[in-house]
């Protein structure tokens, strides 16, 4: 884990939520939004593509931002650059 700094708030170093993402593949029916089936990454068929995002976003425990790990990392360096 790298230092962060939320980019909102400008002023949260310390008090982070990591939300993790674990994404679920699934075919809807059109009409009820049931879930007619569940894929795995190895049965997906050629029309469904595979979840590509990030594994956990991070939430400032101070303002609520939810971004991206980079979003707050970059802002840290970008700050500690310029002391």
């Amino acid at each position: 884990m790298e230092p962060m700094l939320c980019p909102n708030c400008k002023t949260n170093r310390t008090r982070f939520n990591l939300i993790e993402q674990r994404p679920v593949a699934v075919k809807l029916h059109p009409q009820t939004g049931e879930i007619e089936q569940e894929y795995t990454n190895d049965s997906l068929d050629p029309f469904h593509l595979p979840y590509r995002g990030p594994s956990y976003r991070v939430q400032c425990a101070a303002c609520g931002l939810i971004e991206n790990q980079e979003m707050f990392i970059k802002h840290a360096q970008h700050f500690s650059d310029m002391k």
